[in-house]
This record gives C-alpha cells, structure tokens and sequence, in this order.
C-alpha cells in the first residue's frame, strides 16, 4: 500500500485538487451562467419552431455566424407579444442557463417582440395569407348590418374622444341605447380584453344583447395598434354571431380584423354612421310613401269612380222605363175610353135601325134582351173603369216593377250568354254536318253523271253510230244498203263507213271533232251622242 502511494506521489504531474464529477461539474457550469446572464436580450432570426404536446415550445435563435436553441415554458407562450415563427426576427429576453443531459446551453425566453417595422409587416402578412387560406375573408360569410338597431354596443377606451364622438354622431342620427364596454386600446393586454368584451355581449344575461358592435380605436402606429393584428381577436371576430364593424384608426391605417369583421368602418365616427340610420330621411321616407300612398289611392279611385259612370251610361234610366210604361198606359187607358163610347154608338145604331122591324111584342122582347145587353156593357164598363183606377193606382209600384224587369232582363241576358257556348258548338256540329250532307249528296251526282254519260261506253271499246246529220242509229233496221254512216270512238274519232255495201269502203279518216265555239260576247253599248 505505501509503494503505491509513493508511486502515485512520483508520477509527473500529479495534484491535490477534488475531482468533480459529471453531474456536479453540469450544476456549477449552470449556477455560473444562471447567475452571470440571469437577464439577456438577444436579437436573431427564430428556426426550427416545435410545439411539444406538453405545451412548451423549443426553438432556435441564430445569425449569420452562430446559433442558440432556446425554449418558452407553457406559461408563458400566450403571454408574448409576438408568436414564435420560423424566419422571424426577434427580440428575446430571457436567461441563459444548460441542459445538463445534454451538455447544452440554452436560452428560457420570457419574452418576445418583433425586431423592427419590417419584421411586424411580414409577420401580419403570413398570418393574412393564412386566415385567407382558411375563408375568415370570404364576403360570403360576412353578415348584414341591421337597418334600424336598437341596442348598439361598443368596444373602446372609455376616456378619449373616439367615444364621445360614436355616443354624439349615434344621438344625432339615431337615439337608441349604447352600451360601452371599457377596454385597453394598446399594449399586450388590449387583444384578450377586447375578445372578452366581445364574448361577454355575446353570453352575458346582465346585459342587453346588442344588435351591432363596434370595435373603435383612434389613430397611432403601427405599434400602437398591433394588439388588433392579433389571430385569437382575428378569430373571435369571425366567430362572433353579431355583426361587428371594425373603426381601428384612421381611413389609411388597417389591421387585421378590418378583413374578419362584417363591415370597416374609415373612422369611428363613419362606424356609427354605418350602424345608425338618419332618423330625419327616414321620416321624410315615409312621409314620401305616404304621399305616394295616397295618390295612388285617388287614382284607384278616379279610375273606379269613370269605370262606374261609363258602366252606367250603358244602362238604361229607370225614369225612361217608368215613362214609357206611362205613357204606354195613357194610351192604353185613352183607346179603352173611345173604344167603350164607339161599341155604345153602335149598338145604339143597331137597335134604332132594329127597331122598326119587330111587332111591338117582339120588339118589347128585343127591347128587354138589349136593355140586358146593356146592362152587361154597363158592368163591364165598371170593371173597365175600375181597372183604370187600378192602373193609377199601380204607378206607385212603377219602380218596384221596374226593379224586378230590370232583373228579369238581367237574368235573361246572363241565361242568353250561358247559353252561348253551347250554341255555338251546335252551330259549329250542324255547320259540319251540311256541309258533310251536301259533300256527299255532291259525290252521289257526280257518280250518276258519270254513269249517264253518252261517251262512257266508248271508253270501253264501243262506238257510236250516227248518219251525216246527226240522227243517233239505235237498231240496224233503219239503215238501208249502201248509206253513209259516221262511227265515233274514243278521242271524238270519226270513221266514215257505208252500210251493207259490198264494195270497198272509203277510204277511213278520223276527223276530230270540232271544238265548240264560244258565243262571241256582245260589242258593249257605247251609247248615243245625241
């Protein structure tokens, strides 16, 4: 055991320093840098971004000439300001410490911001392309404003002139009820407190549900409004179920719920212009209807009024029909009182040229049967009397009788026109049916001319004996030897032929028949000169 302490004692290079070991070497190394870089900002460009499913995030930071991974605990990745994306460049601020199971160094970031302008814009712009991709921008799903709300709620700072001046233009235009929801316009902690205000309209039953939102900031930088860049407000808004107009600066600036929302609005004040009607047009809209209305109610009623007097025009007065009756029984009742006093002439004329042929027996009988006669002349004349008193008396029932012959004629008319269809086709069956009648009464004389025509048979092969005059020969007992005979055949061919002669014939000729001549029409009467 002493010979090998003083081999080890003389072995070059030997020292009284401890020995570390692996783990107690690590834990000094990561005191030593905890302690000397507890607080560093770093600046470089962010690659290889991974999301564990514990929720942590690793990356790594590099520049043109090194590199440095680094990790964001769970907690506070949804507290940074900027996202971590691959080829972003960043301000991180953190502190430098090792992973003794790998003998690495890295950086435990706790927070991040963009580096520079340029960097913010080509962040908001992958974020832009990506939202797109996804249909957040699509008109199609942007809902309509209502035209007349009644609960308007906005999203702004409660101090400033952004709100004083939606509450004034809302009260000029349209007074309704205005809910504000206080909320930071600027920083880290504006983007979670707008989404929710903007969940809170949405689930809270204190609260009136409003029928439009508006989401108002004044001007500022690019900075200044970042907070309404962010995705998750971005999201809220597309997801909100009330129509939200976004009024994020001024006509020039724009952000990213200006593409989400339903409607942007140049300025706030514009955003209450959007949302509110102008109460005055409005009222002179309806007053214009109104007026309208009532135009076109006094022509409905102009055009009646002339549709009912030429309907009118076309009737006939009851007073004319009264008239006429009138006059018709005036006539009536004239001619009854003539006709009584001329039959009583008559007969009184009778009976004096009767008079004088009877005995005074007879006569005194003849008297007795006239004196009855007249008797019923007389009766009659009463009852005729007494209708004429009754025909005066009816001239008060003229309009009722008028009334009910003017219905008569009416139904009679409506009677006539039902009837008219079917008369109409029985006019148009019995119009076929002649002409169907004479159509084959015409086919019938046609078919007897046919048959009693004299030139049928020589169509058949038969010909028609006749001497040069003319004369038809029926029998061969009339032709003596030797006379001239004239066949005809078919065309009106002729043959010359001589009969019972035992010489030679003439010589056959066929003479077409000549055509008849036409009447030659009479030279017109010129007239006389004198």
């Amino acid at each position: 055991m002493a010979n090998d302490l003083l081999s080890s004692e003389s072995t070059p290079g030997a020292t009284n320093a401890a020995a570390y070991s692996v783990s107690e070497l690590a834990g000094a190394l990561k005191r030593t840098l905890e302690t000397t870089y507890d607080h560093v900002r770093l600046r470089g460009e962010i690659s290889k971004v991974t999301r564990h499913a514990s929720g942590h995030v690793y990356l790594t930071i590099k520049d043109d000439k090194a590199a440095i991974d680094g990790v964001i605990w769970k907690g506070n990745v949804s507290r940074l300001q900027a996202q971590p994306e691959h080829g972003l460049e960043v301000i991180v601020t953190g502190k430098i410490t090792t992973f003794p199971a790998s003998s690495k160094y890295q950086i435990v970031i706790e927070a991040m911001e963009v580096a520079g302008i340029g960097a913010l814009l080509a962040q908001l712009d992958r974020l832009k392309k990506k939202l797109h991709a996804e249909g957040l921008f699509d008109p199609a799903r942007k809902k309509p404003l209502p035209y007349a709300p009644r609960t308007i709620g906005v999203i702004t700072s409660p101090t400033g002139a952004v709100i004083r001046d939606i509450l004034h233009r809302i009260r000029d235009r349209w007074p309704c009820r205005v809910i504000v929801w206080p909320v930071i316009v600027q920083g880290d902690a504006a983007a979670p407190q707008v989404i929710g205000a903007l969940r809170g309209f949405h689930t809270d039953p204190a609260l009136p549900r409003p029928d439009v939102i508006i989401v108002a900031r004044g001007g500022g930088s690019v900075e200044d409004l970042w907070a309404f860049n962010s995705e998750d407000l971005a999201r809220a808004v597309a997801a909100s179920t009330i129509p939200v107009i976004s009024a994020v600066g001024h006509e020039t600036d724009t952000t990213l719920i200006d593409y989400v929302s339903d409607r942007r609005a140049p300025t706030p004040t514009g955003a209450a212009e959007m949302a509110t009607p102008v109460l005055g047009e409005l009222r002179a809209f309806t007053a214009d209807l109104e007026r309208r209305r009532q135009g076109t109610m006094a022509r409905l009623l102009e055009t009646r009024r002339e549709r009912v007097a030429l309907l009118a025009r076309t009737l006939p007065k009851p007073l004319d029909l009264i008239h006429t009756a009138q006059q018709r029984l005036d006539f009536v009742a004239h001619r009854l009182d003539g006709g009584l006093r001329q039959n009583l002439n008559l007969h009184q004329t009778a009976y004096a040229r009767l008079s004088g042929r009877f005995a005074p027996a007879l006569l005194e009988r003849e008297v007795q049967l006239k004196r009855t006669h007249l008797g019923q002349l007389a009766a009659r004349l009463d009852l005729a009397v007494g209708r004429r008193v009754t025909l005066a008396t009816s001239h008060a029932r003229l309009p009722e009788l008028t009334n009910r012959m003017s219905e008569a004629l009416n139904r009679t008319v409506r009677r006539s026109g039902e009837r008219l269809p079917e008369l109409s086709k029985r006019l148009s069956e019995a119009f076929a049916r002649d002409l169907r009648q004479r159509q084959e009464r015409l086919q019938r004389l046609e078919q007897l001319r046919v048959s009693l025509n004299p030139d049928r048979p020589l169509d058949l092969g038969f010909a028609r004996v006749n001497r040069p005059d003319g004369v038809l020969i029926k029998s061969p007992a009339g032709v003596a030897n030797g006379e001239a005979l004239i066949l005809t055949f078919k065309g009106d061919q002729t043959l010359d032929v001589i009969a019972g002669s035992g010489g030679t014939p003439p010589p056959a000729r066929a003479t077409p028949k000549p055509a008849p001549s036409r009447p030659k029409p009479p030279a017109p009467d010129q007239g006389s000169l004198f």
